[in-house]
């Protein structure tokens, strides 16, 4: 019998992660790498396991992630937000519990998408908000 897979989407700034969590010893691959090294700072690796150390899963899930788009900290917060979300489909039975994963995510933030951006360059201006130096002559 196949495992059963649990997927999770996420995004933050301009990457989007994809996420499949199946039941396992707790191995990490972010596009076909071990994550230790996909990853530039061993902060960005702590910062992606964030909801599974919140649920007590770090040794229980194997976790396959395809990402792109982005910087390394974009990236980072799309995993964590496509972990969380997977962890979400698999607790969705315990979601009226106390102990459910659902009030535990939230209680640390971790469900709610980051909507952070890059604002757009306005005419006449440099960049968002920069505007040419000022010359009184």
């Amino acid at each position: 019998m196949a495992k059963k897979v649990f997927i999770g989407t996420g995004r933050r700034k301009s990457s989007i992660a994809q996420v499949k969590m199946t039941a396992g010893s707790g191995k990490i691959t972010v596009n076909g790498v071990d994550v230790n090294e996909f990853m530039p700072y061993a902060t960005y690796v702590m910062d992606l396991k964030q909801p599974l150390v919140a649920t007590n899963n770090e040794n229980t899930f194997d976790i396959e992630v395809k990402v792109s788009g982005g910087g390394a900290s974009g990236q980072t917060g799309a995993i964590r937000l496509g972990i969380t979300r997977a962890l979400l489909e698999y607790d969705k039975a315990n979601e009226a519990n106390e102990d459910s994963y659902r009030k535990i995510l939230k209680k640390a933030g971790l469900v709610t998408r980051d909507p952070r951006a890059k604002e757009r360059k306005k005419p006449g201006l440099k960049a968002a908000r920069r505007a040419p130096q000022f010359s009184k002559r």
